[in-house]
Formats: C-alpha cells, sequence, structure tokens
C-alpha cells in the first residue's frame, strides 16, 4: 500500500498542464505498478484506492451543491468563519475565482502525508485506468471477480467523467494507456464536444451494465461498489443532462471551440436525447420492478395516517448499515458526516448538544415555500388552502390529523398549517412538532421566537456565534429513531451511514421530466411516473389536484407540466444536493441563484414581532451572485490554462 500511495502522490508525478491526467513515471516505474497486479490482495487495494476519492465528495458540509444552493442560508459567523468554511458558500457569493478555483476536480494539488499531490477527478481516472489494464494479470483471482471488478471500476471511471462534465461542460477524454516515451506536446489534449463526452459516459454504462450484478446480490462488504442497477441510473442521469438545456443546443456556447476549431455545443436542440434518457429511466424502474431489488419506500407504520406518510418520507433517504429498498447505489464517507449536524441542529439550553456550536444553516423561505398544500397544489394554486388569504397570518389548528405534527388550539402561521407530509418530514417550523425518540410521547414543540427553547437566546443579531437566520430548522437527514439531545450519538448507534448517490425516486422523476419534453403535450404516461412519487408522498394524483387549482390547465401543457416537475424535483430532492445541479442544467440558475434570501424577524419575542406583524419574510441576507452564463461551468484553473494553451470556459 505505501509503494501504491507513493506513485500516486510523489510531486512530480504529473504534469501541470492539460495533459495533466498524464501520469509520468519512469519505464522502471511502469514495470513496478505492474507488479501491484500479481496477487489478490495487491489488486484489492487499487480497487478500494479508486474509490476513495468519491468518499471525499458526499459529506454533505463539504459537499458544495449543499452548502451552494439557495435551499439553505448561513448566518455571518458561517460566513466569516476561515477554519472548515464550506466553499458552497463563496460559489454561491460569486466568489469562484480561476487562479485557485473553489471545488476545483479538473487540477487540484493538494498537500498530503506524502507532500504535494494531486487529488482530482483526472488523477482518479489514471488510477482506473492502471487497474482497468492491468486486473486480468492478477493469478490468484478469478475470471468472474476480475469480470465483476473491472466492470465496477469502468463504471466509476464513467462516473468520475459524470462529475467533471456538469462541472466543467466538455472535458479532455483521456486514452486508456500511453507509451511514457511518447512527445509530451501529443499528449496534449484538446477539449472534446459535450455531446461526446456523453455519449463516452454512455458507452462505458453499456460496455459494463451486463457484467454487473443486481444491488441485492452483492454481498455485503461489497455493496459500496457499483452495480447493475447503479450503473443503468447513471446512464439515465447522464442522458437527462445531455437532454437539457445547459447542453442541449445552448445558444450561449454556440461558438465555444476547442483548439483545434471545434465547435463543442450542438447548435440547435435535439429532442429526441429526451427519448434516449426516458427510455433509459424506464428501465431502471421496470428491472427494479421485475427483480423486486428496489421499490419506493412506503408503508409504514405511525401513529397517524400523516405520520406514517412522513415516516415513509424520512426513510426513503436512510441507508443505516448499509440497508435500503430505495438507494440504488451508496458509498461510505470518509468520515460519518458528523459535521453537518454540527451546524445544522439546534444548540438547546439545557446543554446536552453542548458540543454542536448550533444551528446556523438553515431552511431558506424559498424551500419552505416550495412545498405544496395539503392538496398536492403550490400554496399559490391551492384555492381550499386555509392560507389562501394571508398564509402570514395566524389562525389556529383543530384537526386531530395533525396531532403531534402542528400545535393544537394554539395561533399557527398559516404557512405551516395543511401542509403536505414531505413538509413537516423535512423543515421543523415553529409551533410544529419535531418527533425524535423511539417512546411513544418523544414529540418536542418547536418554539422560535426569541428567548424561547428554539429561538435565539441574543436579542440582536451576531457574527460571533452561531445564529439561526431564517426561523427554520432542518430535519432532512435525521431520524426520528434516535433521541433528540446529544442526536449525532443517536445516529451513530444506528449504524453506518453511506451516502445514498441514486435514490429510485429519481429515475421516476427522469421519466416524467423527459416523457414530457418529448411528448406535444403531457399524457398518461407522463403522469403515471409522477404520481409514483406523489402518492408516496400522500398527495393526490397531480391530474385530479389540479382540476381544483386556480390554473387548472397548466396541467395539460407542456410548459405547464414543466414548471409542476421542477417543482416536483425541488421538492422530493430537498436538501439532498439536486437543485444545485438542477437549476444549472435548466438553465434557470441566473434568475433562482440572485434572489435574496428570506426568512422571519427572528429577534423578535412575540408573534407579531417575529412574524413581521403579519406583512410577510424579511430579507436575512442579500449577497447571492450568479453570472450568467460565466457561472454555469467551473473555471480551468489559470495555470492550466497558460501552460498548455488549453481552452478556458466562457466568462472566465
Amino acid at each position: 500500500m505505501k509503494r501504491l500511495l507513493a506513485y500516486l502522490f510523489i510531486p512530480c508525478l504529473l504534469f501541470c498542464s492539460c495533459d495533466s491526467w498524464l501520469d509520468v513515471v519512469p519505464e522502471k516505474d511502469i514495470a513496478t505498478i505492474d507488479s501491484e497486479f500479481e496477487t489478490y490482495d495487491q489488486a484489492f487495494v487499487w480497487l478500494k484506492s479508486a474509490y476513495v476519492y468519491m468518499q471525499d465528495l458526499y459529506e454533505r458540509y463539504y459537499d458544495v451543491a449543499y452548502t451552494g444552493s439557495d435551499e439553505l442560508v448561513a448566518d455571518n459567523y458561517l460566513r466569516n468563519t476561515l477554519y472548515y468554511h464550506p466553499a458552497g458558500l463563496d460559489i454561491i457569493a460569486g466568489r469562484q475565482s480561476v487562479l485557485d478555483p473553489y471545488n476545483d476536480t479538473w487540477f487540484n494539488i493538494s498537500s498530503g502525508n506524502a507532500g504535494r499531490c494531486r487529488k482530482d477527478f483526472y488523477t482518479q481516472i489514471v488510477l482506473c485506468n492502471h487497474f482497468i489494464t492491468r486486473i486480468d494479470n492478477v493469478y490468484n483471482l478469478s475470471a468472474k471477480d476480475k469480470s465483476e471488478w473491472k466492470a465496477e471500476v469502468v463504471a466509476l471511471k464513467a462516473y468520475y467523467y459524470f462529475e467533471l462534465v456538469r462541472r466543467y461542460g466538455p472535458v479532455m477524454i483521456v486514452p486508456d494507456s500511453f507509451d511514457p516515451n511518447q512527445d509530451v506536446e501529443s499528449l496534449k489534449l484538446p477539449r472534446s464536444p459535450v455531446d461526446t463526452c456523453f455519449n463516452y459516459i454512455v458507452r462505458l454504462c453499456d460496455e459494463v451494465m451486463d457484467m454487473l450484478p443486481s444491488c441485492t446480490a452483492k454481498q455485503s462488504e461489497r455493496r459500496g461498489y457499483f452495480n447493475k442497477e447503479a450503473v443503468m441510473a447513471l446512464k439515465a442521469r447522464a442522458l437527462c443532462y445531455q437532454a437539457s438545456d445547459l447542453f442541449n443546443g445552448n445558444p450561449d456556447y454556440a461558438n465555444f471551440k476547442n483548439k483545434k476549431g471545434e465547435l463543442l455545443f450542438s447548435a440547435t436542440a435535439d429532442p429526441k436525447k429526451w427519448e434516449r434518457a426516458a427510455q433509459a429511466a424506464i428501465d431502471v424502474i421496470n428491472l427494479c420492478r421485475e427483480t423486486g431489488s428496489a421499490a419506493l419506500i412506503e408503508g409504514n407504520s405511525a401513529n397517524t395516517e400523516l405520520q406514517a406518510h412522513m415516516l415513509d418520507i424520512e426513510r426513503s433517504t436512510q441507508t443505516f448499515s448499509w440497508l435500503s429498498d430505495e438507494v440504488l447505489y451508496m458509498i461510505r464517507l470518509a468520515g460519518m458526516d458528523g459535521t453537518w449536524f454540527n451546524y445544522t441542529l439546534p444548540k438547546f439550553s439545557d446543554g446536552s448538544n453542548h458540543t454542536l456550536p448550533g444551528a446556523c444553516l438553515t431552511p431558506s423561505m424559498k424551500m419552505v415555500e416550495m412545498f405544496y398544500t395539503e392538496n398536492g397544489l403550490p400554496i399559490s394554486q391551492d384555492l381550499k388552502w386555509v392560507g389562501g388569504g394571508n398564509p402570514y397570518a395566524l389562525s389556529m389548528e383543530t384537526d386531530p390529523k395533525y396531532t403531534d405534527v402542528v400545535s393544537l388550539n394554539e395561533p399557527v402561521l398559516n404557512l405551516h398549517r395543511r401542509r403536505e407530509p414531505r413538509f413537516y418530514a423535512d423543515i421543523a417550523a415553529d409551533r410544529c412538532y419535531w418527533r425524535l425518540g423511539t417512546g411513544v410521547n418523544n414529540v418536542y414543540l418547536i418554539k422560535t421566537y426569541q428567548g424561547e427553547g428554539s429561538g435565539l437566546n441574543e436579542k440582536r443579531l451576531s457574527a460571533t456565534g452561531p445564529q439561526n437566520i431564517t426561523g427554520y430548522y432542518l430535519k432532512k437527514g435525521t431520524s426520528s429513531s434516535a433521541t433528540l439531545y446529544a442526536h449525532q450519538q443517536g445516529l451513530g448507534s444506528l449504524g453506518e451511514r453511506p451516502a445514498a448517490i441514486f435514490r429510485l425516486a429519481e429515475m421516476y422523476l427522469i421519466a416524467a421530466e423527459a416523457l414530457n419534453e418529448c411528448k406535444a403535450a403531457p399524457d398518461e404516461e407522463v403522469y403515471k411516473y409522477l404520481n409514483a412519487v406523489r402518492r408516496r408522498a400522500g398527495i393526490p394524483d397531480v391530474e385530479v389536484a389540479w382540476k381544483n387549482a386556480k390554473d387548472p390547465g397548466r396541467v395539460k401543457s407542456k410548459t405547464g407540466m414543466r414548471d409542476i416537475i421542477r417543482q416536483e424535483w425541488n421538492i422530493e430532492f430537498a436538501f439532498e444536493g439536486y437543485r444545485f445541479w438542477n437549476v444549472r442544467r435548466w438553465k434557470i440558475a441566473n434568475v433562482e441563484l440572485n434572489e435574496k434570501s428570506l426568512g422571519w424577524n427572528v429577534i423578535g419575542s412575540d408573534a407579531n414581532s417575529f412574524y413581521n406583524d403579519g406583512r410577510g419574510p424579511v430579507v436575512v441576507y442579500s449577497g447571492n451572485k450568479f453570472v450568467a452564463p460565466r457561472d454555469y461551468f467551473w473555471p480551468i484553473r489559470s495555470e492550466e490554462v497558460q501552460t498548455a494553451g488549453c481552452v478556458q470556459n466562457p466568462g472566465w
């Protein structure tokens, strides 16, 4: 293992240029690498090493898709923190840089135990290529294992390329092997057209799809490696991105060329790309249904029907002890993801969570208002919703359906009443309950006025300590089976929590979105896949719900259904890192990510002052900045561009 790490991390291993994918190793070291593939144990070290980088990608606190979107709002304490500062906050504030890019996964040099080293997707792709071209040389590995291991790494390589493309757009596709004596100039590859990149990813998936076992057939110790359903899901996700507005006939990049003068984006949109995406997603759904390998989680029992739906939603994302009926693929994290809860859970007044700084990453008002009403409609469309007159007024909830969910028989904000189950499962709101603990009575009423149990202790806003500046807390990712106090430790007792990479619900939404885009108007097939997700969420079918809407015709038009499906994405995958990427592929980030963040007057000590006298939310942060088209893609490090003449992304 020490020799392997040395090959990967010695300082001059890779060129610092657009040929920097190249593993520049003397010929004798190439031979030494070959010797690492002589035995099972040596090859298994390489296999694990190929997957190691993924373990760092999905720690939520460091994943820019969580902190770089408009779903959560950070306070000034976190924004001003230099130590362990999440890069997503700098990206959403428009501080991305060509000199030292945030979340640089193209060419990233960092310091490690073995000195300065490369830590990026291209380094991992080269490692994958070493494995793929040498695994057949292992003498004591069965032919079946050789085939499966190789397929797992080919799928991983496809995944790394996908992550590169959605960050940078057109990328270089590097050869599987090379001659170490080859002229360096000939290895300074141009960026490939974006369709070529996506087609390559899909081809890699197709090559290994039938070589991999089902997720349920994987041995427990090998569940962190790609399976059949996962590689099929990757194909569907890649095709969905290829068909989306950012990549499919994007006029902003119509004249973008590589250094050979080749156009990197198609001039016109191709609707057939949506057909391919739809079929790929449907293939995953059909396979899971036919084999029973995965299904949308539903049917849990609880004290009330509403609480049962909330439990279904909660468990749809859980992966404790590597177990889930819905997650198609999960990856072990480098840590236990505990840092996330340091900044999202409350710091309770009794000191039981004294190790936590307190919540300073909290749900935005945009997300609070994103969720549907109990009737499955946007709050602006539901003619029967209690908050239709004024969502920011107070009234009393009396329906026993909301027992232990919303406080009964006392004034509650209309915005928090009669909402869909996903709202109550994902967000902790004022005068609503948070169930945490295995006991029947382990429900806690959240009160967020200043001086109350979940409100600010301070009477003014300050950057010297963590503060919840929106008035809401994030439930998603917690577990009602763990105690409220010392919740992090309680989660740890439930077992290891690998990150969920693909959920089956994603395939249903890709199918619905893609079918809607390739048809003249939505039909029963579009509704079918969308309704599968809605039914699990405990809300009416889309065509039924919209009969009672302010604008009922939206469900029958392509553009109206597009907005409905996009809102479904935003709700079903809220706070899971999807919206960051979706608003980019839909080409609406320049609108969504330039809006001010809203919340409540959290220094208000009573209902009137906290809720701004019924006038609606207040601005809590106004520093978001997204410049189009520049910010749709990451910049390539300027050193890379200058050294090798690599074409920079437009605007950088």
